[in-house]
Parts: structure tokens; sequence; C-alpha cells
């Protein structure tokens, strides 16, 4: 179950209490206070990781409570500290406050960690009060509560390369054939309900990932078909690639779906709006009619878009778009690596 949002209530250990104790040794007639200092309660930290990709296991454990710290204990023993209670996230996972809506952490890589909930000081036994006017101290501390929070996790796939496009325009086709993903794949309109992630080989030890969202249709900004919730996945990815389907089979017009999902992408975000784009036509093997691929390369150039023509089914074109890709992710890579060269 692909599950990208989820609330979760996390509560830190409490901190043990301080010991109340006197040392009882034979020769040692006025041994003293001896009691020993409670544990710290452990922390909640949240941990991002890339070996996940979704918060399904929030969904049926939505309260986490870190381990509470041991009492303190005779012979100035101090009590052991609680675990830390450590969540791991997957990489792309944004964390609100659920009351204040105030983000708190963006998980922008693997490997981070933020500290949710901080575990409660343990108190202090008797033997810290001991004063010249006061040696035989009969009292200590209580533990002090753990912290608690109520946090909103969100979702967004962190991908270098998203496929956007109608339904059924072979996406999940395409991202099945490039990479180890399996997806759904099946001839009717939304197929793909969430989105997929494919890592695909390029050879040489060159790879890069790739995000497929369920399709969009006209309104999906207003809600229609599956909405447009799913298109913050794509948000950060560095590259899109636009399919539209060049068959003939359904009588669309391609260069009017490109338009579709062009304004659906702007009705949503304009950052992601103008994200840089490839255009690739898809299920060639299936078009009877040249002039459509003729006519979106004619539209898509009035833009400076690059179109290329592929075929899922019989690999054609495939290798060009990924060596497109491949080009177009080391132009980004390079010219984000200049101004950090300029300025050393």
């Amino acid at each position: 179950m692909f599950v990208d949002e989820a609330l979760v209530k996390v509560r830190a250990g409490d901190g043990g209490r301080g010991c109340v104790a006197f040392r009882r040794e034979k020769f040692v007639p006025r041994g003293g206070p001896s009691g020993g200092d409670g544990g710290n309660g452990g922390d909640v930290v949240l941990q991002s990781t890339s070996r996940l990709n979704t918060l399904t296991h929030f969904r049926y454990q939505p309260e986490q409570m870190a381990e509470n710290g041991r009492h303190g204990e005779g012979s100035n023993r101090t009590g052991r500290s609680g675990r830390e209670l450590v969540l791991e996230v997957p990489a792309g996972t944004l964390v609100y406050d659920a009351e204040s809506g105030e983000l708190l952490r963006d998980f922008d890589g693997p490997g981070q960690r933020f500290l949710a909930a901080l575990g409660g000081r343990g108190g202090r036994g008797n033997t810290r009060f001991k004063s010249s006017t006061n040696r035989a101290p009969r009292f200590a501390e209580d533990g002090l509560p753990g912290q608690e929070a109520t946090l909103r996790l969100r979702l967004k796939l962190l991908a270098d390369v998203g496929l956007v496009g109608f339904p059924n325009v072979g996406k999940s086709t395409l991202i099945s054939v490039v990479s180890a993903a399996r997806p759904k794949v099946a001839d009717y309109p939304f197929t793909t309900l969430h989105p997929n992630l494919g890592v695909v080989d390029l050879g040489d030890f060159e790879t890069f990932v790739m995000a497929d969202i369920p399709g969009l249709i006209e309104g999906a900004h207003e809600g229609h078909g599956l909405g447009d919730r799913f298109l913050r996945h794509i948000e950060r990815t560095k590259l899109l690639v636009h399919m539209v389907d060049l068959s003939d089979a359904d009588g669309r017009d391609c260069v009017e779906d490109f338009e579709i999902v062009e304004r659906e992408l702007r009705s949503f975000s304009s950052a992601l709006a103008s994200k840089p784009r490839i255009v690739a036509g898809s299920k060639l093997d299936a078009m009877q009619d040249s002039g459509r691929l003729e006519s979106l390369r004619t539209h898509c150039g009035t833009r400076g878009l690059e179109v290329k023509a592929i075929s899922s089914v019989t690999r054609s074109g495939i290798r060009d778009l990924l060596e497109c890709v491949r080009r177009r992710l080391h132009e980004m890579r390079n010219s984000a690596q200049a101004p950090l060269e300029e300025g050393n």
C-alpha cells in the first residue's frame, strides 16, 4: 500500500525517579545518604533513509513512545537511561507540527536526523542534597516527563526524472521496460493509482531515478480524475518527460492532449511548469498517421522542446530517449557546479 501522508503522535521517555537510600555497612556507623540518580528518558528521533518510499508503517502504528529511564538505586547507582527510539522515514519526507502547521524539517536526502521529542531528565537521588546542614536528606527528585508532539508527515518522492501525461499513454510500460520496477500495466485509464519509482541503469555505473505518477486529465487541479495530489511527488525532480500518445486508436489530438497537461501543471505550480522537459511521443508502433508526430514536433519546436518518438513494445527509440535524458541531466549538473567552482 502506498501512503504519502501520515499523522503520528510521538512521546519521549520519562526520566526515572531519584532514590532515597542510606549506607548500611558493618563498621561504618555514619554511612550517610547513598541514593542514586534516575536515568534520562529516551529521545524520539526521525531518520531519513533511501530504503523506504512510503509512510505505510505509520498508518498502523500512529503512536510511538520511547523507553522511560530507570529509577535510581541504593549504593549511588544511577538508573539506566531509556533507549533512543529511531523512526525511519523515506528521504523526501516533510515534517509539520500538526497543530500550528509549521514546517519542522525537510528530509531532502537520506541519512538525516531530526530530534522530534526530547526525553525527560532523571531525578536526583538524595545523595545530591547532602550538605553540612542537612547530612541525612530524606527526599529525592522525581524524573521530568518526556516531550510529546503530534506530527504530520508528507512525502515528496526524490527522483531525477518525472513522467507526466494523460492516463494510459504508456508511462508505466516505459518505466517497466527501462528499470526493474513492475507497476500494474493494463489497457484502461487510471491503471496507476500511486507513484512508482524505478532506477534506470545507463551502464558504466551511471544510473538515475525515474518516477511515474498517475495520469492527469483536464480539470485535475479541480479534483477531476485522481486529481493533482500526486504531482507533489515530482516537484523535486530535475527533469520532466511529458509523454503523449501518438496512436490513432482513440482519435484524440496529440497536440491538444499536450496542452491540457501543460495547463494542469501550470495550475498546480509555476515552479513545476517551468522545469526542463523532454516530450516523448509514445506508442509509435500503433501510429498510422505520421502527420500526428510531425504536428507534435512542430508545436513543441515553437517552445524549444525536444520530441522523441518511442515504442515501449518494440523498444524503438528507447535508447535515444535515455541518452537524451542522460545528456540533459549532465548539462544541469554541470551548470549547477559552475557557480560553485567560480566561488572557490
